[in-house]
């Protein structure tokens, strides 16, 4: 049973290899690999087939190139031997010679020779035993091979096919996953076989897993064998260019890098496949190109962007290190020329002139000046700087460059005179932005000539600002100075006329034919014309032609002591404070400088010295004290103020001490009894208001004339209503008590006899005789008062309103008469008395200031918002059960509306 195993295995494998132990050296040196091997083969041969694989002698990576002496054999660098070419072999056998030569330059030789592979077992019957490994060598296949498909590979057997009937399976990629398909292995043998060519550059190698099986058991006998199959490259892709080919460099610059071609190789790295050589095909007298990196260089430096700015070469890139049968590729690089400023602007012409009239003003344009430059535009090499080299010294021109055409535009900044300078050389020089680089030229220059023409010009005045200096305040007719204008043409000032053409205040006079300034008005330091002391008036000249100059004259004005410090604030408040004496401050104000104003000296008139103190708190205040404690109320104090000259006079400073609230004076929440002054005033108030009431009842009554007057709200009394005073409180609990018992229709269309009204004096009142009637007629009628306690006297603009349904007399915002209409006869009095005040009120509406009469109660005019009296609605803070004794301490705001009634 062994016997028949062994015949088998030695009927399956492959060759007897027979390495002889012959060596050749000499010219070789040490071998690489055995100097012979024996190998048998089919007697056909296909493509690709694998002769055999020598095992190097721990050189294959020094290997570099490997040759055979037979054409259809070739030897791969890791030793393995393939057929390139369908062959046969006879049966007295074939040999052929390897070659080898390493990276050092050491060569080796080996010897091939093949046998007719025999099918019959040996003649001398005995089955020798071959040890088979388990772990063979990387096998590899050749990329792309298409010949002989299907082909073996080579013979993976286990040694465990000595002891047991095999069979062997393989799996992994090329097998049964991607790319499927690719190897199969002979079931009973082992023969890995190749199905279709393989493209390396997407599958380099596969690692294939080998099993192998019992056939009785089905049970593997054996490790699982990881084979790994390299695939051998064959130069099958041509280089390609990656990356742009456009580059830059400077103009004149030579032996300065260009750029590098960037390439790539799909074939295996590190070979001669992958070896790409670099290759100008055209540009060589101007560029040349690192043949192993791709680097291009400029040769020359007469690259001039002036000339060509762009250029156009041809690169070939070949695999095999150059070699003829190595693949290529060609491609066209760009090479842009880059700027640099070799070239200077040039001018247009060799000189220019313009001619410009004297007095021209400034800012105006005289002239363009071309100029060229052969640089690339609108960049630091081509844009032009401008500069006036000569002529300038005084500053009446400049220049500067137009952005958009790169010329020069000269500018006249100061009027010319045609009388100091006639005519006028410049010199212009023109630049770069960028300094000068790869030339030896220079930046150049032109003259530039300027005529001034004449022209017939006003009076100018010397000079053209003057200035003067005088105190305020002195008399009229004060000639302060002389300001006098001059013909340029003549130099003279005959015929020349002088006025002011402004003169703020009113204050310099100036002498038409000599130019004299002269004081016409009062001149004030503290004046709103004066700023920082100073005054400015401007004097025009004009000359026998109407030609017209100006000149300003500042004036700088020297205080005055004119003004004495004076107190702005004359009401002030103490707050009263437990167990603390109040105070307040004084302060102020001198619109006079120094020495003429602060330090102020505050001194106590009489008769307060020994109640008040009055103490220094800085040099414009002073602090005003309680000496002892006062009583609440109102106080006028003298305070005598002087300035540091000992100018000064006595003021006035009305203080009140209050208890206060926020800073604000609040009534005394203690219950007062009134006194006797409180209660002659209510009276006085109410004794008026009754006697005007009267009297123009009675002036009704005596009139003679008919007066129709239509009731046009059918109201059966008269509302009399007076205008606010102000921002107080109003006075609402007035009763309004219903007509009753009247005929409605003598309300409408009734006639009143008022024929006396042109005996009545200023006040509209008529004299008592003829006022009796209707004062006993009306004795019949109820009335009721209600009298607030700041308002005594009626409003000037009153107006009385007519309604049916309540008889009520309304005097003024704060009181009225209540009265309850009995008969027709009264109804006509108070209708008659209703229009005639009315009348009163419009004739003294419409008259003039003089037309008021002293009897003539007077409206109390709002002091408006920072009054200290505050508002007259003195009341509005008191409870209505509070006692009246308040009344004899009204203070400041009762003493105001006292002064507003009566005249002084």
């Amino acid at each position: 049973m062994k016997s028949q195993e062994i015949g088998s295995m030695s009927h399956h494998m492959v060759v007897w290899i027979c390495v002889c132990v012959e060596i050749i050296l000499g010219a070789y040196g040490e071998s690489c690999f055995t100097p012979s091997i024996y190998t048998a083969a089919p007697q056909e041969i296909d493509v690709g087939y694998v002769l055999s694989k020598v095992h190097v002698a721990g050189c294959a990576s020094q290997l570099k190139r490997v040759e055979t002496s037979d054409p259809d054999f070739a030897m791969h660098l890791d030793g393995t031997i393939v057929a390139l070419h369908s062959t046969e072999v006879p049966s007295t056998g074939r040999s052929f010679s390897v070659w080898a030569q390493d990276t050092d330059g050491g060569q080796s030789k080996m010897e091939v020779y093949i046998s007719q592979k025999s099918t019959q077992p040996p003649k001398s019957g005995i089955l020798r035993r071959f040890k088979r490994r388990w772990s063979p060598p990387p096998l590899s296949i050749v990329e792309n091979d298409m010949a002989g498909l299907p082909k073996d590979v080579e013979l993976v057997g286990s040694d465990s096919s000595l002891a047991y009937s095999v069979y062997y399976e393989i799996s992994g990629p090329g097998v049964d996953r991607d790319p499927v398909g690719v190897f199969t292995v002979d079931r009973n043998s082992g023969m890995l076989r190749v199905h279709r060519p393989v493209d390396r550059e997407e599958w380099p190698q596969f690692q294939i897993t080998v099993r192998v099986f019992d056939k009785l058991t089905n049970k593997q006998t054996d490790e699982p064998l990881p084979l790994k199959v390299q695939v051998m490259d064959v130069n099958d892709n041509a280089p390609t260019f990656t990356g742009s080919l456009k580059f830059s460099v400077l103009e004149q610059s030579a032996g300065a890098v260009v750029g590098q071609v960037n390439t790539t190789d799909r074939d295996e790295a590190g070979t001669d496949h992958t070896k790409i050589k670099y290759t100008l095909l055209d540009g060589n007298n101007l560029f040349s190109i690192d043949s192993q990196t791709g680097v291009i260089k400029t040769k020359t430096a007469t690259l001039d962007r002036e000339v060509k700015d762009k250029h156009f070469i041809t690169v070939e890139i070949r695999d095999m290190n150059g070699a003829s049968n190595g693949l290529f590729n060609t491609a066209t690089a760009t090479i842009l020329l880059e700027d640099i400023n070799d070239n200077p602007p040039v001018f247009s012409k060799t000189s220019h002139s313009v001619n410009v009239k004297e007095n021209v003003e400034g800012e105006t344009l005289l002239l363009r000046i071309p100029v060229e430059d052969k640089d690339l535009t609108k960049t630091p090499n081509w844009k032009s700087l401008f500069a006036i080299t000569k002529g300038n010294e005084t500053g009446l021109f400049r220049i500067e460059t137009d952005p958009e055409t790169n010329e020069g535009l000269l500018y006249l900044t100061k009027p010319l005179d045609y009388e100091k300078n006639k005519a006028l050389k410049l010199e212009v020089q023109a630049r770069n932005e960028a300094e000068l680089s790869g030339t030896q030229a220079s930046w150049a220059s032109i003259p530039i000539n300027v005529n001034v023409e004449n022209e017939n010009e006003g009076p100018v005045f010397m000079p053209a600002n003057l200035k003067l200096r005088i105190k305020e305040g002195l008399p009229n007719g004060t000639v302060i100075g002389t300001y006098t204008a001059k013909d340029p043409e003549t130099s003279s000032s005959t015929g020349i006329r002088y006025y002011a053409a402004s003169d703020p205040a009113s204050w310099i006079e100036v002498v038409e034919t000599t130019g004299e300034l002269k004081i016409a008005n009062t001149v004030d330091r503290e004046s709103d014309f004066v700023k920082n002391d100073m005054y400015n008036i401007t004097v025009k000249a004009v000359d026998p032609s109407a030609k017209t100059g100006t000149g300003t004259v500042f004036i700088t004005i020297d205080d005055e002591n004119d003004n004495i410090p004076l107190l702005p604030t004359h009401d002030l408040i103490v707050c009263e404070k437990d167990g603390q004496l109040g105070s307040v401050v004084v302060a102020a104000e001198d619109k006079d400088k120094t020495p003429y104003s602060a330090p102020f000296l505050f001194k106590l008139g009489e008769p307060y010295e020994g109640k008040w103190t009055l103490s220094k708190l800085n040099g414009t205040a002073a602090t005003l004290q309680q000496a002892g404690e006062l009583p609440t109320g109102t106080y006028t104090i003298p305070v005598l103020v002087k300035d540091l000259q000992g100018m000064g006079d006595t003021q006035t400073v009305t203080v009140r001490i209050c208890r206060c609230r926020l800073n604000q004076c609040v009534a005394s929440q203690r219950s007062t009894v009134l006194g006797a002054g409180g209660i002659l005033a209510m009276l006085l108030g109410l004794a008026l208001l009754l006697l005007l009431c009267v009297l123009a009842a009675f002036v009704c009554v005596r009139g003679e004339d008919k007066l129709v007057l239509e009731d046009t709200h059918g109201s059966g009394g008269m509302l009399l209503k007076s205008n606010t005073e102000g921002p107080g409180e109003e006075v609402s609990n007035i009763v309004i008590v219903p007509s009753t018992g009247i005929d409605q229709s003598l309300v409408k269309g009734a006639v009143v006899d008022c024929g006396q009204f042109e005996s009545m004096n200023t006040m509209g009142v008529a004299d008592a005789t003829s006022m009796a009637g209707a004062w006993q007629d009306s004795q019949q009628v109820s009335q009721q008062v209600f009298l607030h306690p700041s308002s005594d006297m009626l409003d000037r603009n009153s107006q009385y309103d007519l309604r049916a349904e309540n008889s009520a007399f309304l005097l003024n915002q704060n009181s009225a008469f209540l009265l309850n209409q009995r008969d027709e006869a009264t109804l006509q009095t108070w209708r008659t008395n209703g229009v005639y005040l009315d009348m009163k009120l419009d004739y003294l509406r419409s008259g003039e200031d003089g037309r008021y009469a002293d009897d003539i109660l007077h409206s109390y005019g709002f002091e408006g918002e920072g009054s200290v009296a505050g508002s007259v609605g003195c009341c509005s803070d008191q409870n209505p059960n509070d006692n009246m004794d308040f009344l004899n301490t009204l203070g400041p705001k009762f003493r105001t509306l006292a002064e507003a009634c009566n005249k002084k």
